[in-house]
């Protein structure tokens, strides 16, 4: 009688092993096995990270398996088990790999193919198409699309993390606890003494450093020490935690009336002001979308404020970008004075305080939640629901979708939800950071997160004019890595023609579920409604990798090193914007920074957001193998050596550097948005 020897392993996470009743049944082109037990209560089987193996006896000859079921009954309680893979050796000596990387939780069963990807046009056969059919209906019914607020991309349908699938939760619920996580940091870097010291001032900018923890030759005490200069603000908008929105000013706006007058001291060429403009030397920073957005009001005993600064920026002759002039509101007129470097030493500060503030808004609301969190989240639940396991394409993303579903839904629930975390600390908490997404999703456009087309459209793209803009020099080279090996290697592996794609069902639905409940049908937003070629193929599938990795490493990762020094980047202002010259004095400016209690739940807040998971998988590390084809093993090996060339590259660059920029560095970029 024909046997076959199946073997399985088990998944290494904390208590990924069962004691159930397991059951194995397989299904091939000549018939079906009958139902094998493989492990029972007390057999020691399935343990954690093990790999058992078994042979199997059947009757008659299977033909080719093309299935695997797996049945788990349960023996006595809830006994989950993460199941990695099973490979097969058919009577013949050939070996089949059938991956799965999920759990089997309760009393259930799944079915496996084998590891070959394949598109619909694939599956000859009835069961085939049945099961792939199933999988997807089964799949659209966990995973369902929900409002979260008007106006936003649509979300997970789950209140809480708990109520999520299996498959995409947290190995360890605690270890992504906001709560938790933000009180332990707090308690790490010794500021839990101060945490409830609300409305309480700190006495001067020295005080703040008994907050400050120095950890030797980091970014964030060399801020410290020059936060006040101008080259170290002007630095910021290119190489700081949000570098995207600097770009070069073609034409001063109306609504801020800056004058040769009040510049010519800090121009350095011998030029006008419209001269410099037209030269590319003149850059400019509007923080626009925070005009009218609500203060927190969650706190009566603290009036918080926001501003719409508009600040311009010059290049001088050491290429080094510096503030020129700032206006803090919108409306130019005598109670809205533009402040220069020029003014009294204090009002100049303020000014560069205020900006600093508007910024960690924008940065913390806009730049990191909306463009990278909410939008991968869109893309993690279009896969769910459109792409079977099987697909290429749901092979190539599910590494760029770990737990993004998860840690967003911890976030609705614990950090960005009515009197959550968020509200503690940030003048835009309250309801504040809701209507500025709302606000932001008009600029939220398939090419904005085209990293080289949006780079070109802020005209920021010349090495030359701006040659230290680490930012944009990395991304560039992460960017093509990713679209050549990671996306067009594999999609040339298989899609012959345009005309495959075109009939491609599955991912078509996959792009229209993007549009329509990601991008809300907004025919503005530039999203395509489906996709007609290969190459428009690599760059959606690039912006969808580049997104959730090397985007959100760049925005978050470096929150602590540029935020954790609370008078570069005060999460709240608890006196309005000056509305007049030579009145500023140190005593205001303290008055107006976040008080102590506030102060140590935002440096709470950025340590924590700043942390790698303890299971961190990096760019280019795919330990769950989800391809079992040579072609695409080679490709992904291809891209693991392009990425290890661009960290040298960056590692060479950054010796000796005091600002150091390895934000982009692919070592440290992880697959995912997960924190």
């Amino acid at each position: 009688m024909p046997s076959y020897t199946v073997t399985v392993a088990t998944g290494s996470q904390w208590f990924a092993g069962t004691d159930d009743y397991v059951y194995l049944s397989l299904e091939g082109t000549a018939g079906c096995s009958e139902r094998h037990l493989l492990d029972k209560p007390f057999y020691n089987d399935f343990e954690r990270g093990a790999v058992d193996s078994y042979d199997v006896t059947v009757e008659e000859d299977l033909g080719e398996i093309q299935l695997i079921k797996i049945e788990k009954r349960k023996y006595w309680y809830q006994d989950d088990w993460y199941l990695k893979y099973i490979t097969v050796k058919t009577p013949m000596g050939d070996y089949l790999e059938f991956p799965c990387y999920r759990w089997i939780t309760d009393e259930r069963e799944i079915v496996l193919r084998d590891g070959r990807a394949k598109l619909s046009r694939d599956d000859k056969t009835q069961i085939l198409k049945q099961h792939r059919r199933k999988e997807l209906e089964t799949r659209q019914k966990t995973y369902r699309w929900k409002e979260w607020h008007p106006g936003f991309p649509l979300s997970i349908d789950a209140h809480s993390h708990s109520d999520l699938p299996r498959d995409i939760q947290f190995d360890n619920e605690k270890g992504i606890d906001f709560i938790l996580n933000y009180s332990k940091a707090m308690e790490n870097l010794y500021v839990n003494r101060f945490m409830h010291m609300f409305q309480s001032s700190w006495s001067d900018f020295a005080d703040f450093e008994r907050i400050f923890v120095r950890i030797s030759n980091t970014i964030s005490e060399y801020v410290m020490q020059h936060w006040k200069e101008d080259f170290m603000f002007g630095y910021q908008f290119l190489n700081g935690c949000n570098p995207v929105l600097i770009r070069r000013c073609t034409e001063i706006p109306k609504k801020f009336p800056v004058t040769m007058d009040m510049v010519e001291c800090s121009l350095e060429r011998n030029l006008t002001l419209e001269e410099e403009v037209k030269q590319g030397n003149i850059f400019i920073v509007d923080y626009e979308l925070l005009d009218g957005v609500d203060a927190n009001k969650t706190d009566p005993c603290t009036i918080q404020y926001l501003a719409a600064p508009i600040c311009l920026l010059y290049k001088n002759l050491e290429n080094k970008i510096v503030p020129i002039a700032i206006q803090l509101g919108q409306n130019p007129g005598p109670d809205n004075p533009i402040f220069l470097p020029s003014d009294a030493t204090y009002d100049w500060l303020l000014a560069k305080i205020w900006v600093r503030s508007s910024d960690f808004h924008i940065h913390q609301t806009v730049t990191h939640l909306l463009r990278t969190h909410l939008v991968s989240e869109v893309f993690s639940i279009a896969m769910f629901r459109q792409l079977p396991a099987v697909h290429p394409l749901f092979k190539l993303l599910v590494p760029h979708m770990r737990f993004t579903i998860a840690i967003n839904t911890k976030a609705r629930e614990q950090l960005i939800c009515e009197c959550g975390l968020f509200d503690k600390a940030n003048a835009t908490g309250g309801g504040g950071h809701v209507q500025m997404v709302q606000k932001a999703m008009k600029d939220l456009t398939y090419s904005s997160l085209c990293f080289p087309e949006e780079i070109k459209a802020k005209k920021m793209d010349s090495k030359e004019d701006i040659p230290y803009y680490y930012y944009r020099d990395d991304g560039i080279k992460v960017w093509e890595a990713i679209k050549r090996q990671e996306t067009i290697d594999v999609i040339h592996i298989y899609y012959e023609s345009d005309e495959v794609v075109c009939e491609d069902v599955e991912l078509q639905a996959f792009i229209k579920d993007i549009y329509v409940y990601g991008m809300r049908g907004v025919k503005a937003s530039g999203f395509p409604k489906v996709i007609r070629t290969r190459e428009a193929l690599a760059e959606y599938l690039t912006v969808i990798i580049f997104t959730t990795s090397a985007q959100h490493a760049a925005v978050n990762f470096g929150q602590y090193d540029w935020c954790s020094w609370i008078p570069n980047a005060p999460p709240t202002m608890r006196r309005p914007p000056p509305t007049e010259k030579g009145t500023v004095t140190i005593e205001q400016i303290v008055e107006t920074l976040p008080d102590r209690g506030r102060s140590c739940w935002h440096l709470g807040a950025v340590w924590a957001l700043s942390q790698f998971q303890d299971n961190e998988l990096f760019l280019g590390t795919y330990p769950d193998e989800h391809f079992v084809e040579k072609p695409v093993k080679e490709a992904m090996a291809k891209f693991r050596k392009n990425l290890d060339e661009i960290v040298n590259t960056i590692a060479e660059r950054n010796k000796n550097k005091k600002l150091p920029y390895y934000y982009l560095s692919p070592d440290r970029i992880p697959n995912s948005v997960a924190v």
